[in-house]
């Protein structure tokens, strides 16, 4: 089945999107509302250069604004248990947290739940735990179907490229430049990008040496992107769940945002982290 009409735009805006195993089905016939307000959400996402470069490959500030609005539309955290009993003896029992679950009771009253994490920035193996949780849960009948939100392609390939623009636009030439901006490298990475500028053959500039440090350290072919999910579901991870799989595309990065924008952006994501804490 095709993209569901409502799911267009977020295809339109450059978001890598794919439905496997019926899930446009069921989310267009189950969950209409859940998949609107998702796509809602979706697009409005921003993520200024700015948080990019500060989070240090971490999770930055947009996407715990997208963790926030989920939370807001009732896609919230919870924790399965699944224990199985022989004879009334329980003999097994897991337990799968989920980041993210939507729930949807019917007119005749019946439950039925989405899952979804979200792989900013993890090592790819996460992946393969999501799936199997996913599939676990669904052949347990605990989720219709299982989400994923992770780089896109368009936004994996562009990294580069934006830190380096970045540098550039800010003209950090040395350490002392990167920590005006708040940026500070650890002794290890300096070493390593001193090594790359002092080096007797071919050395590089400074913005080379640390941008190729620093995508290299944190937005590596290694981490959750889109990729690598791609290389999982090709194997059959997580099948036969249903599953919608969403890359975040290089538009959501935005550059020359009104400082007071970026300062209130950024303590917004800030304020989120103490409240998670």
């Amino acid at each position: 089945m095709q993209t569901p009409e409502t799911f267009r735009r977020v295809e339109a805006a450059g978001f890598d999107v794919l439905f496997i195993s019926h899930a446009a089905a069921i989310l267009q016939v189950d969950f209409p509302d859940a998949l609107s307000e998702l796509a809602d959400v979706l697009l409005n996402i921003q993520i200024p250069i700015e948080e990019l470069i500060g989070s240090g490959g971490g999770e930055t500030q947009g996407t715990q604004r997208l963790r926030r609005a989920l939370s807001s539309l009732e896609w919230n955290k919870r924790s399965f248990v699944i224990q199985k009993t022989i004879n009334g003896v329980p003999r097994e029992s897991i337990s799968h947290e989920v980041d993210h679950v939507r729930t949807v009771v019917s007119a005749q009253g019946e439950r039925s739940e989405l899952a979804l994490e979200i792989e900013w920035n993890n090592k790819d193996p996460f992946f393969d735990r999501d799936l199997e949780n996913f599939k676990r849960l669904h052949a347990e009948a605990a989720i219709s179907a299982g989400l994923i939100v992770t780089r896109g392609q368009s936004l994996q390939a562009d990294i580069r490229g934006f830190v380096s623009r970045w540098a550039k636009e800010n003209q950090i030439r040395s350490f002392d430049d990167l920590a005006s901006k708040g940026v500070v490298p650890t002794p290890k990475q300096k070493a390593a990008i001193q090594k790359q500028v002092t080096r007797a053959r071919n050395p590089k500039d400074f913005v080379e040496a640390w941008v190729d440090k620093f995508v290299n350290d944190k937005f590596s072919t290694a981490t959750t992107h889109w990729a690598k999910l791609m290389e999982r579901v090709s194997r059959g991870v997580g099948s036969p769940c249903p599953l919608v799989l969403i890359g975040i595309p290089s538009s959501m990065i935005t550059f020359d945002e009104d400082p007071a924008v970026v300062s209130a952006l950024l303590a917004e994501g800030s304020s989120e982290e103490d409240e998670q804490d």
